[in-house]
């Protein structure tokens, strides 16, 4: 069993102490690989660095080892920590990813049909108060309730790629293949 509001109570706080903006709290994998998986953000660059991802993960263990000695571990048996950036095709979790990312494409998962429809494919046209717009292929509006989606992820195409800049491309050109000298 996992408590998510407590797991956001601890996480939350040390991804802001680092200047990290949480994306999601996630747990997985169930009894044969359980995973607590923490997906975090610089707010500026919309990317993490390994770094970050080292730096998160140790304040979030800290945090977790001291619940756990206290006997308030949120989270019932081992599991392992993975800490990660949203990627390029992210999962879009808050209201504001639904705006940061108008005009792409992306894929939503409803918790219930509406309309006859629970799957959604097409272009982000943005989020207005508490609904999330999407545009099919045929440039059909669907508007969907931020509270009715499940899961929603981006597309990775040529203009999601060109839209995310690398960090650092730094040594990228002096890659060497295997067998070389």
């Amino acid at each position: 069993m996992v408590d998510f509001d407590a797991l956001n109570a601890i996480i939350a706080p040390e991804a802001e102490a680092l200047g990290l903006a949480l994306v999601r709290v996630a747990f997985f994998g169930g009894e044969s690989d359980p995973t607590l998986q923490v997906m975090a953000e610089r707010p500026d660059t919309r990317q993490l660095t390994i770094d970050d991802c080292a730096d998160l993960s140790r304040r979030i263990s800290e945090q977790l080892d001291a619940l756990e000695e206290a006997g308030k571990d949120p989270i019932d048996g081992a599991y392992r920590l993975e800490v990660s950036s949203p990627g390029i095709d992210r999962p879009l979790t808050r209201p504001a990813d639904f705006a940061d990312w108008a005009g792409h494409e992306a894929k939503i998962a409803l918790k219930e049909k509406l309309n006859g429809r629970q799957r959604f494919n097409g272009t982000l046209v943005g989020i207005d108060g508490d609904v999330v717009t999407i545009s099919d292929k045929e440039e059909v509006e669907h508007k969907l309730p931020f509270d009715a989606i499940e899961t929603a992820k981006l597309f990775l195409t040529d203009k999601l790629i060109a839209a995310t800049v690398p960090l650092s491309v730094e040594g990228a050109d002096e890659m060497e293949e295997e067998g070389q000298d």
